[in-house]
C-alpha cells in the first residue's frame, strides 16, 4: 500500500467560486491572526504559545467570529497547524521567522481527514462534494485510485484545483527488465550507457523571446519602491508573463513524466549520478556571472533533481533498483568505461579517447557506461557480502577489465 497524490481541476459555479475565494481570505487572516498571537505572547508577556493552546481557542474563536463556523473544525486545526510547522522550521534555523501572508497570495486550505469533504469519482473526472459549498465538478484520470485521505483545495493562475492523496497499491509494469546508467546535462538533457540521447527541450528559451516582447516597454517596469502602487499596464504584462511561465513549468512536468516514463518501462535496474544541485546553481561570486548565470538557468530548465526523483519512485514502483554513484570518487567524466585507465578533461572536450586502451565513445554516454558498470558492482558485491566478503571486493573489482584490475594491483604494491 502506498500514498499517493492526485490533482484535479475544479469547475466551480460563480456563486461557488465567490464563496471559495472569501474562505481563503478567513483562513489567511486566521493564520496571520496566529502569527500576530504568538508573536504578542512571547514580546509582551514573555510566553510561548504552541500548537494546542491555539487549537483550544477555535470554538471560542468561531463564537465570536461567525463566518468561521462553516469552514469545518478540522480546516481550521490544519491552517493552525501550518503556523506551527512555520514556527518550527524557525527554531531549527531552516527559515526566516513567520510573516503574515497576503490574501491575494495565500493559495488555499487542507481538509486533513475525511471530514467536511467527499470525493464522488472512482478516479476519472467526478465530482467533489464540500460541506456547505455544494457539488463541484472536476476533471482529471489517475493512474491509480484507493481511499481518500485529505484534500487541498487550491487557486493559482485564476484556477481552482483539489489535490487529493488516496492510499492505493501501485501498478507500473515493464515491457522488458534491462540495466541502464543516466548521464545528466545541458548539452544533452540525458545520455544513457547505450548510447542513445534524450535532447534538452530548452523551454525556457523557448518562451524567453515572448517574455522579453511583453516587458520591452519603459512604462511596464516594476515600480521603484515597495510601497508605491503598480501602474495597471504594468500589472497587466505580469499577470502575462506569470501565465507564461506556468505554462513553462507544466511543459517540463510533462516532458519529465513521459521521460522517466520511458525509460523505467524498459529497465529494471537505472544508475545515475549523485549530485549537489544546490551547489551547481549556486550564484557566482566573482567573475563570468553571466555565463554562470547562464548555466544555472539551463539546468534548472533542464529539472535534474525532480527528473532524478520521477525516475527513482517509478523505478521503485516496479521493482527495480535505483542506484547513486558517488561521483567524487568513482569520476565517472575522467574514467575510461573499457580499461579503468583515468585522464582529466576539460568542458570543451565532449568526446572521450582513452589513451591506454583506444576506445573512443561520446564523453557523456562513456560517463554512464561507467556509472552502470560500478553499480552493477556494488549490487553484486551487497549481494555477496554476507557469503564471502573478499567474493565480494573481487566482483566489485571485475565490474572493469582485467587490464584495469592489473593497473590497481600494480599501483597499489607500488604504494605498500
Amino acid at each position: 500500500m502506498a500514498t499517493k497524490r492526485v490533482t484535479f481541476r475544479l469547475y466551480p459555479t460563480q456563486a461557488q467560486a465567490n464563496k471559495m475565494h472569501y474562505w481563503r481570505k478567513l483562513h489567511c487572516a486566521l493564520y496571520n491572526a496566529c502569527v500576530e498571537h504568538r508573536k504578542t505572547s512571547y514580546k509582551r508577556f514573555n510566553k510561548s504559545v504552541n500548537y494546542y493552546d491555539q487549537q483550544n481557542c477555535l470554538p471560542e474563536f468561531k463564537e465570536f467570529w461567525t463566518d468561521y463556523k462553516e469552514l469545518g473544525s478540522h480546516a481550521l486545526q490544519d491552517t493552525v497547524k501550518r503556523v506551527d510547522l512555520a514556527f518550527q522550521r524557525f527554531f531549527k534555523l531552516k527559515s526566516g521567522y513567520p510573516k503574515f501572508k497576503k490574501s491575494r497570495r495565500y493559495k488555499g486550505w487542507t481538509y486533513p481527514c475525511q471530514s467536511g469533504w467527499k470525493a464522488l469519482t472512482n478516479g476519472k473526472n467526478g465530482s467533489l462534494k464540500i460541506s456547505n459549498l455544494g457539488t463541484i465538478k472536476m476533471r482529471e484520470q489517475a493512474r491509480d485510485w484507493g481511499k481518500p485521505k485529505t484534500c487541498t483545495i487550491l487557486f493559482t493562475q485564476g484556477k481552482w484545483y483539489a489535490s487529493i492523496t488516496v492510499d492505493c497499491i501501485p501498478s507500473r509494469y515493464q515491457t522488458d527488465v534491462g540495466a541502464i546508467g543516466l548521464d545528466f546535462g545541458t548539452h544533452h538533457a540525458i545520455a544513457d550507457s547505450n548510447g542513445n540521447f534524450i535532447e534538452n527541450p530548452r523551454f525556457v528559451k523557448v518562451a524567453q523571446s515572448k517574455i522579453n516582447k511583453i516587458a520591452k516597454t519603459s512604462r511596464k517596469k516594476r515600480p521603484p519602491q515597495k510601497k508605491v502602487k503598480a501602474s495597471r499596464r504594468w500589472r497587466k504584462a505580469n499577470k502575462a508573463i506569470s501565465k507564461i511561465q506556468s505554462k513553462v513549468a507544466r511543459q517540463r512536468q510533462d516532458w519529465q513524466h513521459k521521460v522517466s516514463t520511458e525509460i523505467v518501462s524498459c529497465n529494471s535496474f537505472v544508475a545515475t549520478e549523485k549530485l549537489n544541485l544546490k551547489g551547481m546553481t549556486r550564484k557566482s561570486k566573482g567573475k563570468n556571472k553571466r555565463q554562470k548565470s547562464g548555466l544555472n538557468r539551463s539546468l534548472l530548465d533542464v529539472g535534474i533533481g525532480n527528473l532524478k526523483d520521477l525516475i527513482k519512485y517509478k523505478v521503485t514502483e516496479a521493482g527495480g533498483f535505483y542506484i547513486e554513484v558517488p561521483t567524487q570518487k568513482v569520476k565517472p567524466s575522467q574514467t575510461c568505461p573499457n580499461c579503468g585507465h583515468q585522464k582529466k578533461k576539460t568542458l570543451a572536450e565532449r568526446e572521450h579517447h582513452c589513451v591506454n586502451c583506444g576506445f573512443h565513445c561520446d564523453r557523456d554516454v562513456a560517463a554512464a557506461m561507467v556509472m552502470l558498470n560500478y553499480a552493477r558492482g556494488m549490487e553484486r558485491a551487497s549481494s555477496d557480502a554476507d557469503e564471502n566478503t573478499s567474493t565480494g571486493v573481487r566482483k566489485l573489482q571485475a565490474s572493469f577489465s582485467v587490464e584495469a584490475l592489473e593497473t590497481h594491483i600494480e599501483r597499489d604494491s607500488g604504494c605498500a
